[in-house]
């Protein structure tokens, strides 16, 4: 069996290096497995003569495997030409496999690079190490170098925005200041690519393409590009930085996938993204989230932070070290600078998005677009502006928090897709809703997330809604099937006694039934991913209209 589990290629910054890199995941159960005195004696070919490699299938053992493969991967590199190599190597969930990565100039030679690791992994315990590393590096220095790096070195400004929650809504908020501005912006995001408003192309462009597609156009000024986990994991960063970057927040989500099984790996993950911003730039971190604040010891950028408390020791500290930060004092959007008074920009109240300050969530991601839009240079002014035209509905941010009135229910759309998006639905729904009225949830999930996370949605959608139903996204079982996730959701809400919670296949067939049982003052909400257009339309044949930000405050005001 060989030892390559897999070759991946990254076309630019990433989780293990600031460039291009070859991720290698490398199967070392032989290793893991040989005997004291076969190990000892791999050792001592290797030249780690005063290595301990532990007792087979042991933590010892491990970690032995990554300081040998690390040996292997500078040994072949040095026979084969390349000097000084960097290489990082790392464990995975599973003991007998490991990640080893390594930087490229030539995409040919590295990836033959990347084989011959395995190659000699695959015989290492077998034969002679050195002939074995002599005959893969011959290998390598007979391969054509191939193709140099795609990595795209901007010619414009670019705001890089990621994070769990909220990152779409503030990419969009800061491309919508931006146009108000005057400014041609392009922005990717999971929706698609758009240029100027108006969106030439469909699909999850959260990764290094969306970045690429526009950065090739010439009337782009401004670049605002979404960054999600999955990219810089599986192709890496496509640009070489960023002028301005955002970190909204790190929670549960996507975990148990490409090796990040922790919030403290994800964080490592998302921190990528501030750590290539350029040292005359800003990184925007969120003050709130102790993960997130933590990158300031990793970036090159000053530190602008956001937060909802302006005496945090997040923010203190950053102001002490001359960064700037944004906040909340008295009801007013306020930017914060060291030894100066605050500038109030807005009330809250005059920022729809925040839905007169009840989304605690929308309140940050204003924090956020507004520290972003003034870091990147944008006029107070148009700021301002931009804050107080960009609305919660299906133009200017679709799927996030779109409210509408059907008959005398109040219906909200929103992705909702973790469980710090579900708790932020439910505060908003309880913010709207009638006295004495009830909350509806239509519930559905996507295949590719935990057990534990599928559950824990169920369980928290039945804890805090008066009633609840789910609504499948076939387009996104991922690998699941609906009676498994069904299955799952039920034993959610199983958890806090409600039991038969009834199914229906798509997303539109939920919120008819949910809005057909529903008495006025209720609101009803729907975690839509899969037919948000279908969706639209349902409501719009219901005889729904869009909320205004007007008809959205006198609801919070009659909840009160």
């Amino acid at each position: 069996m060989s030892s390559l589990v897999e070759l991946r290629v990254l076309e630019g910054p990433n989780l293990y290096f600031p460039r291009a890199a070859i991720k290698l995941t490398l199967d070392v159960g032989a290793l893991a497995a040989a005997s004291d005195e076969t190990a000892a004696r791999f050792a001592r070919r290797i030249g780690l003569r005063d290595a301990r490699p532990g007792a087979a299938e042991s933590g010892f053992r491990q970690r032995f495997a990554l300081r040998a493969v690390a040996r292997l991967v500078r040994a072949i590199a040095t026979e084969s030409g390349t000097s000084r190599l960097g290489v990082r190597v790392r464990t995975t969930s599973d003991p007998h496999q490991i990640v080893v990565a390594f930087p490229w100039s030539h995409r040919t030679r590295a990836e033959a690079m990347g084989a011959a690791v395995a190659s000699v992994l695959d015989a290492i315990l077998a034969e002679d190490v050195e002939e074995a590393v002599g005959r893969a590096a011959a290998e390598v220095s007979a391969t054509p170098p191939g193709p140099r790096p795609h990595t795209i070195t901007p010619a414009i400004p670019v705001v890089a925005v990621t994070g769990t929650n909220g990152k779409t809504t503030t990419s969009r908020m800061i491309a919508h200041i931006a146009r108000t501005d005057g400014r041609i912006v392009g922005w990717s995001n999971t929706d698609g690519i758009y240029i100027d408003g108006e969106m030439i192309d469909s699909g999850d462009y959260s990764g290094p393409s969306g970045a690429g597609r526009i950065l090739e156009r010439d009337e782009v000024e401004l670049a605002v590009t979404e960054t999600a986990r999955g990219g810089i994991l599986l192709k890496g960063i496509g640009l070489t930085r960023n002028d301005v970057s955002v970190v909204t927040n790190v929670s549960a989500d996507h975990l148990g996938l490409q090796g990040i099984d922790t919030l403290d790996q994800l964080a490592e993950v998302k921190a990528v993204v501030p750590r290539i911003t350029r040292k005359s730039g800003w990184a925007v971190l969120n003050a709130d989230d102790p993960r997130v604040l933590a990158m300031r010891t990793v970036i090159r950028a000053r530190p602008w932070v956001f937060s909802r408390d302006p005496d945090s020791p997040g923010v203190r500290e950053v102001l002490d070290a001359r960064g700037r930060a944004t906040s909340v004092i008295d009801g007013w959007l306020c930017v914060l600078a060291a030894r100066a008074d605050p500038d109030p920009l807005i009330e809250l109240v005059d920022v729809p998005m925040t839905l007169a300050g009840l989304s605690r969530f929308n309140v940050e991601n204003s924090l956020a677009a507004a520290s972003a839009a003034l870091a990147i240079g944008i006029p107070r002014a148009s700021v301002v502006e931009g804050l107080r035209t960009f609305q919660p509905d299906a133009e200017h941010n679709p799927g996030r928090m779109n409210f509408f009135t059907v008959g005398e229910v109040s219906v909200v759309i929103d992705l909702a897709h973790n469980e710090a998006g579900l708790e932020a639905l439910f505060e908003i729904m309880n913010g709207v809703r009638a006295p004495e009225a009830r909350l509806l949830l239509g519930l559905g999930v996507v295949g590719d997330r935990t057990d534990d996370l599928i559950e824990k949605l169920g369980e928290i959608a039945a804890r805090d809604s008066d009633v609840v139903a789910i609504g499948h996204k076939e387009k996104y079982l991922r690998g699941r099937t609906v009676e498994e996730l069904e299955t799952l959701m039920r034993a959610g809400a199983e958890r806090v006694g409600v039991t038969g919670v009834p199914a229906y296949p798509t997303e539109v067939a939920c919120l008819s039934a949910l809005v057909g049982q529903a008495l006025p003052g209720d609101v009803v909400a729907l975690m839509c991913h899969a037919d948000r257009e279908g969706v639209y339309e349902w409501i719009s044949q219901a005889g729904g209209t869009p909320d205004s930000a007007e008809t959205l405050a006198a609801k919070v005001r009659a909840a009160r």
